[in-house]
């Protein structure tokens, strides 16, 4: 009897003081936020918290955080995920509907979006679609987990998987049903057995964001089994240069497209490249060196780290090098031999559709990739660390990220991508890829139609 008249004592003493609180708090926050209020609205500027607002009505917050970095460190600061300026971009392209003239395709109608690159090469790389896998190197940004999320994921969809500034990892060949060697500056892009594990090889020459220069991968970042297949000593940095030492000259590319090509056996060889003033003169020596592709990458591209100046101010638009690039080959006679890829701030269906229909061949994501493969996984992460903690070579929770489960989601992604962009094919009424190009689309300003060469959807007067 005691006990039970003891724990009702209890709960009423619990329900009076829930009461209590339920009453007293309002009037409690009410008075403390007239408090605040009547603080900020009386200090004087020098004095008030609230000066921190048009500060950053001038300088954004992302601007406030990096100069702090600057004035704690002293040394270059590295940003991830590319610039967050807003670049000029598709938004202003829409397509044209067919309803009439002509008509629509039925929801069922087959529609081709395969994709050749290098046609003309002794054996061309042929993929299911015209989405490819960006280079996301392992060890230099990537685990080995994630690495292999992607090209499972990839290879069920049945695309291209780039192998980014990384050394190839021994089960990349396994896993992935068609490869995209990058060969960069550094010395173990350079191994022949890397190199003819190859269905494509690409000349990094630049990229969007991290321009043509180069950086050093301290050895604390690179310990361990990435260290181990770059072959390079252990506690030593990795550095990546700026330039090739094959090339002294522009004149050298040739040969060097010639010694891939011998190397491989005859798979396609590319260049990557960003877009700078000169990008025609950078296009006519790829296409006198005889390559098979040419990887485009816009100022809109992202990198795991690069200086914000090399980000935000270096490099043009992509959809300013797309169109330059497209008008360039064209003008040569060459743009149905080179195969032209474009990468650079891409995330919908419709903006890769837009890309082609100005015509690119294929598009490289790579920041929505990572989002879509890590998908849900992120929970593993939030609130206290980020989720690229789950994916990065040297992320504190690697070990918990799932790669049969990160593939799966990946392949949907894909997957669900290469269908939206069918039916937008036939909503132009339309059966291929190959179909598509600018008479489909409508510039909304006049800018982008000067840009684009896309007929107005304004009146014209």
């Amino acid at each position: 009897m005691d006990l039970a008249a003891s724990a009702a004592g209890t709960a009423l003493l619990a329900l009076i003081a829930v009461l209590l609180v339920m009453l007293l708090f309002r009037p409690a926050i009410q008075w403390l936020t007239g408090q605040v209020l009547r603080v900020l609205m009386s200090d004087r500027y020098v004095e008030n918290l609230a000066e921190i607002l048009p500060a950053l009505m001038r300088m954004k917050p992302h601007l406030m955080l990096e100069n702090s970095l600057r004035a704690s460190s002293g040394k270059l600061i590295e940003r991830p995920f590319g610039s967050p300026r807003r670049f000029p971009n598709f938004d202003q392209l829409v397509f044209s509907p067919a309803q009439l003239h002509p008509f629509p395709q039925e929801v069922d109608a087959a529609v081709d979006i395969r994709l050749t690159i290098g046609p003309r090469a002794k054996k061309p790389l042929r993929i299911d679609m015209p989405l490819l896998v960006g280079g996301m190197g392992f060890g230099v940004g990537l685990s080995d987990k994630m690495r292999q999320a992607i090209m499972i994921g990839a290879s069920q969809a049945g695309t291209a998987v780039n192998t980014g500034l990384g050394p190839v990892l021994p089960e990349e060949r396994e896993h992935a049903k068609h490869l995209i060697v990058q060969f960069h500056t550094a010395s173990w892009a350079r191994l022949p057995e890397t190199l003819q594990r190859a269905e494509a090889v690409e000349i990094r020459l630049g990229q969007g964001s991290h321009a043509g220069y180069g950086f050093v991968l301290p050895a604390r970042d690179i310990a361990g089994r990435a260290q181990a297949l770059m072959r390079i000593p252990e506690g030593k940095d990795a550095v990546i240069p700026s330039r090739h030492r094959e090339l002294f000259t522009p004149q050298d590319l040739a040969r060097l497209v010639q010694y891939l090509r011998d190397t491989t056996a005859g798979v396609p060889i590319g260049v990557k490249m960003c877009a700078g003033s000169q990008l025609e003169r950078d296009l006519e020596q790829a296409v006198s060196a005889g390559v098979d592709f040419i990887s485009l990458d816009g100022g809109n591209a992202a990198t795991k780290s690069a200086p914000p100046i090399l980000q935000d101010d270096f490099g043009m638009p992509t959809i300013y090098a797309l169109c330059r690039a497209v008008r360039f080959l064209e003008e040569c006679g060459v743009k149905d031999d080179v195969t032209l890829l474009v990468g650079g701030g891409f995330f919908t269906p419709g903006d890769c559709l837009k890309a082609i229909a100005l015509g690119a061949d294929g598009v490289y994501l790579g920041t929505s990739v990572l989002w879509a493969t890590t998908h849900t996984q992120v929970a593993k992460a939030v609130p206290w660390e980020p989720p690229t903690q789950l994916v990065y070579y040297s992320g504190k929770l690697k070990g918990h990220f799932d790669e049969d489960r990160a593939a799966a989601h990946l392949h949907m992604f894909l997957a669900s991508m290469a269908e939206e962009m069918k039916t937008g094919i036939r909503a132009l009424g339309k059966n291929a890829l190959d179909d598509i190009g600018l008479d489909d689309l409508m510039a909304l300003d006049e800018w982008t139609a000067y840009v684009t060469g896309a007929p107005p959807g304004y009146p014209v007067r």
